[in-house]
């Protein structure tokens, strides 16, 4: 639920109103009435009046921020498989594959055999 006063963009007019695509407006009041599709209230200053509208048409600012900046860093990935000739990479982010590294954790190696080991050990418990 978006709080009174946020700022939100329109991203949608699913119920064709006639709203300005990609201009912003403010929650100004909450429509709790069940009976019909409206969730917000929101004020347009740029056309100084207000617009019922479901949930469905508006996004906040910052969440149409994080998904333009994921927008740009994939281009960008993109770009810098194509231009190392890094066909993994390429094939990762064109097939939408996550890009978070898999962790494979290696088994610590001893660098002692186990005798030292053992011999360490009595070493500590006769101290």
């Amino acid at each position: 639920m978006l709080r009174l006063g946020q700022k939100v963009f329109f991203v949608g007019d699913s119920l064709e109103q006639g709203l300005p695509l990609e201009e912003y407006g403010y929650v100004i009041a909450y429509d709790r009435n069940a009976d019909n599709v409206f969730d917000y209230v929101v004020r347009i200053p740029k056309m100084n009046r207000h617009v019922m509208v479901p949930a469905a048409d508006i996004e906040r600012e910052e969440v149409l921020f994080m998904q333009e900046a994921d927008r740009i860093e994939r281009e960008a990935l993109i770009d810098f498989a194509l231009a190392t000739r890094n066909e993994e990479l390429f094939y990762r982010l064109v097939n939408g594959d996550d890009l978070q590294e898999e962790v494979v954790e290696e088994p610590a190696k001893d660098s002692m055999s186990q005798e030292d080991f053992i011999k360490q050990i009595n070493l500590k418990a006769w101290i």
